[in-house]
């Protein structure tokens, strides 16, 4: 197996320097051609960029471990030193088991959480799109897929869900003793925000603003939950009257400047507001947090939040653990089956030459007017001959020289049993 896998995540790298090695969805497809072009031995490759990770599984030459680490740094103009210490590499089996951890939700930030593995899907149609998922791939892929299905269907890990979405809520419940008395804004549309939009309302917040680049995706979230749909452009004014403001964009830049929230603020008073960046990049200035009144807080900042509800999921975690070490097991075996089948081929084609060679001189003897009786116990014997002369002379050659392992794997072979003792 040629995996290798090299990444960084929450665990091995801040906030500050994952999003300067993310991977806007546009530039993904030159992203994933120039790192195939640029090593010859690297076959196929996807990237996996989220909020949490930036990872590049790829499919290489056995030899060759490329200088991939170097790659990413130059491509985001990144200083290689300084993020090499931040920086995992796997391989083969290593490589597949952590693929499979991550799309189970094992190697998240919410341990067991589900939108990694629709993450994880995304990943690999962007590497069909440009062309670099080739045969490895789409084996290792389809075998993770497959594990991380069955982690989902035979243990409990997706019970009572946790998510940096609900973790959100459940810290805007901690600050405001009635969420269903704020006016919430919620600034992007996608599947992290539409959790965000799921829980509030769950927790009985209603006329929620939905502010996105894209104005018809904002109204589409909007109108499943209730809401006003507003432009980008109108951020600064739908903030005035936000006491919790939660973001996830996938813009390069942030959204919310110190200023914007500055003037909002002298808006309203200086009454406190809560805010949660949930990007990478982030959507939030930094230095919106020195301002009197603001609760800011990062993705990094809601880990202790989420480990409040990990508890449950521990037990399920070591089944699915176990779920995957056995589908290891089964994809290694295949994978030796696969060494033996240039063997079996030519150990089947060449018994075939065999066959067909007595076979013509039978049908030769037929032919002359031989006993059929006759000539098919000849044809039975020039088999065996033929078919154990090779094994035969092999076998007494190792007997002699006192390798009795090539015994030994022809009892195993042929199924012999051992009735009678050797001197």
């Amino acid at each position: 197996m040629a995996l290798f896998t090299v990444g960084l995540n929450h665990t091995t790298a801040p906030v500050e320097l994952r999003e300067q090695v993310a991977f806007d969805v546009q530039c993904l497809p030159n992203a994933l051609v120039q790192l195939t072009e640029q090593f010859p031995g690297v076959r196929e490759g996807a990237i996996l960029s989220t909020c949490n990770r930036t990872e590049l599984f790829l499919a290489i030459d056995d030899v060759l471990e490329p200088d991939v680490l170097s790659w990413l740094a130059g491509y985001h103009s990144v200083d290689a030193e300084t993020l090499a210490p931040h920086v995992y590499e796997f391989k083969a089996l290593d490589a597949a088991r952590h693929m499979m951890r991550v799309a189970s939700g094992l190697d998240s930030m919410v341990l067991g959480e589900p939108q990694i593995l629709g993450q994880f899907k995304d990943a690999i149609r962007a590497a069909r799109d440009a062309r670099t998922c080739g045969t490895e791939l789409e084996q290792a892929f389809s075998k993770v897929l497959a594990v991380a299905k069955l982690v989902r269907t035979e243990t409990l890990i997706g019970r009572n869900p946790v998510s940096v979405a609900y973790a959100s809520v459940n810290l805007a419940s901690r600050i405001f003793s009635d969420l269903s008395l704020c006016k919430v804004v919620l600034i992007g549309a996608g599947e992290t925000i539409q959790l965000v939009a799921e829980h509030m309302n769950g927790q009985g917040v209603h006329g929620i603003d939905v502010v996105n680049r894209t104005l018809a995706n904002a109204e589409t979230l909007a109108a499943s939950i209730g809401g006003y749909a507003w432009p980008l452009t109108e951020l600064a004014d739908r903030i005035q009257d936000a006491d919790i403001v939660i973001t996830s964009t996938g813009a390069p830049i942030p959204v919310l400047g110190k200023g914007m929230v500055e003037r909002a603020q002298k808006f309203r008073r200086q009454k406190p507001m809560f805010m949660v960046d949930l990007a990478v990049p982030r959507d939030i200035e930094p230095e919106v947090d020195e301002l009197d009144s603001i609760y800011l807080y990062t993705i990094d900042d809601l880990q202790a939040v989420i480990e409040e509800g990990l508890g449950h999921r521990q037990n399920a975690a070591r089944q699915a653990e176990t779920l995957i070490s056995e589908a290891l097991d089964g994809w290694q075996r295949e994978i030796r089956g696969y060494r033996a089948v240039d063997t079996i081929k030519q150990l089947r084609d060449s018994a075939q030459g065999l066959s067909e060679q007595e076979l013509g001189r039978a049908i030769k003897m037929l032919e002359t007017g031989r006993p059929a009786d006759e000539v098919l116990t000849q044809l039975s014997r020039n088999l065996t001959n033929k078919f154990l002369h090779a094994p035969t002379v092999a076998l007494r050659s190792a007997a002699e020289q006192g390798d009795l392992s090539l015994l030994e794997a022809t009892h195993r072979l042929f199924s012999i049993d051992d009735t009678e003792e050797s001197d």
